[in-house]
């Protein structure tokens, strides 16, 4: 009816010069739609909320009130950076050393600013895990002796 193609696509010409354009165009009339994603319902922030209880790691995603991932390459990106404090309490404290929280929490309301990281509790976990698989694992803290059964077992 319009005289147009069954393809959609029409010769166009050049305005300035009047040669015609090697590859036909689509013409026709352009649909446009709304995107439904607005700002109120995207926004999320977490102060406080639920943790995983065998990882003791902050749940993820919006729905569950969970916090923001920090990713592998957030990690390498920050250590490109060279900044190990921030990466030491994002990975601690922030996450799931939960001796390290109550230490922060503490000192914010003693007025300090200290900060004692602990052991993770997905590194506890994975010692768990390993000790399930009946291999001994121990850990040495810097400047202590080994246990005496690994000594006596050595000799």
């Amino acid at each position: 009816q319009s005289g147009l193609p069954e393809s959609g696509k029409t010769n166009l010409y050049d305005g300035m010069t009047g040669d015609k354009f090697e590859q036909p165009v689509t013409v026709g009339y352009i649909y446009m739609l709304k995107l439904s994603h607005l700002v109120d319902d995207k926004i999320h922030a977490r102060s406080i909320g639920p943790y995983s209880l065998i990882t003791q790691q902050p749940l993820g995603g919006k729905a569950q009130f969970g916090g923001q991932r920090f990713g592998e390459m957030e990690v390498w990106a920050l250590e490109a950076y060279g900044a190990a404090f921030i990466l030491q309490e994002l990975l601690t404290a922030k996450s799931d050393d939960v001796y390290g929280r109550t230490k922060i929490y503490e000192a914010i309301v003693k007025g300090e600013a200290a900060m004692e990281p602990g052991v993770p509790e997905s590194f506890n976990v994975l010692i768990r895990e390993l000790q399930s698989l009946c291999l001994d694992v121990e850990l040495i803290k810097a400047g202590e002796k080994k246990p005496v059964a690994a000594t006596a077992a050595a000799d």
